[in-house]
């Protein structure tokens, strides 16, 4: 195999994230696409100039495809990937990759059964700002790490959610603010901090009329003895840009999206500039992210599947973000603690 060719599986918004970033890797190739509302593929395969299947069945079945990215609502992800898999493709999925602990577990035994190649999408993990902080936690510039935070105040409108029938449903988003807006933000915050303990939260729907939360909050002890917050929401007017605060005994720094804006490490030189404002912020547009950060991890997966490279987001990486979702929505419901 010389390159990776590509089927998407979906043609709505993220999609064009997904073909962008295949066609900047000159080892991968965007063959063909496929969406349950037929127009919608259609209207995707014209403007790149790809084959349109005209079932998920069909496009499984072509050996021309050796890779898919799925692109779906939420809850279609992990029959999809699955499927696939099962299919001899290799697989893309966006975030989150379930909607259940159970259904992840599935989908990680399954790519571990099938030996295909599996990422889930976390392209902020591969952020040079993501990556220089977790150099620096995991070479003790920091110290030991205190306390945490995250703020992804966004805000998305009525219309928004209007805009498809699956939005803001349990079946189809699994959640909303956090399993939908704030499950990458979520992965990242982990991704720095480590495992989490245990963790009391509260879930509410103040505004939207939907069936999931568009408010969330958590305070959380981790497994290292940090302590932090997380908080999320889609109706924080006008929407600002995801925050990170970490902190340790001998430094601490704060993330703002792709940009690290403060840096209080003595000694220690991030290599990164400091202070300059996010670029990548799609607090109160969901379309306002570039795709540098796709362009990463389809660039990692493509290396892995041809050349034998480490995935950074393997299939089990998905599960501690939905683990933690999960979890603070079990706290709301009961009023309890729970313990990981």
């Amino acid at each position: 195999m010389d390159k990776v060719r590509f089927g998407i599986i979906g043609c709505g918004v993220i999609s064009s994230f997904h073909a962008r970033a295949i066609a900047d890797i000159e080892e991968a190739e965007l063959y063909g696409c496929v969406d349950a509302y037929a127009p919608s593929a259609e209207r995707f395969a014209k403007e790149h100039g790809v084959k349109q299947y005209a079932s998920l069945e069909e496009m499984l079945s072509d050996p021309a495809i050796d890779a898919v990215t799925i692109c779906t609502p939420s809850g279609l992800h992990t029959q999809q990937a699955i499927a696939a898999m099962r299919a001899g493709k290799h697989v893309v999925c966006e975030k989150p990759m379930s909607l259940t602990l159970e259904q992840a577990d599935e989908l990680i035994r399954t790519a571990n059964e099938t030996g295909v190649k599996v990422c889930i999408i976390s392209q902020f993990r591969f952020t040079p700002a993501v990556q220089a902080v977790k150099k620096a936690i995991e070479a003790g510039a920091l110290g030991k790490i205190v306390s945490g935070s995250l703020q992804m105040k966004y805000f998305r409108s009525d219309e928004y959610y209007a805009s498809g029938a699956w939005r803001g449903t349990w079946a189809m988003d699994g959640g909303g603010c956090l399993m939908n807006q704030g499950i990458h933000g979520v992965d990242v915050f982990r991704y720095l901090m480590g495992p989490v303990k245990q963790l009391t939260g509260f879930a509410r729907t103040q505004l939207r009329h939907i069936e999931v939360e568009d408010s969330a909050a958590a305070a959380l002890e981790f497994e290292n003895g940090a302590v932090g917050t997380l908080e999320g929401s889609t109706v924080c007017s006008p929407g600002y840009p995801r925050r990170i605060e970490i902190c340790g005994d001998k430094g601490s720094c704060v993330l703002e999206e792709n940009a690290i804006i403060r840096w209080d490490v003595p000694g220690y030189d991030i290599g990164l500039p400091v202070g300059v404002a996010a670029t990548n912020v799609a607090s109160s547009d969901p379309k306002a992210i570039d795709v540098s950060n796709h362009t990463r991890q389809f660039r990692n997966f493509v290396a892995a599947v041809l050349h034998g490279e480490e995935l950074l987001a393997p299939a089990e990486s998905g599960r501690p973000p939905l683990e933690i979702i999960l979890g603070i929505y079990e706290s709301s419901k009961t009023g309890k603690p729970v313990t990981f």
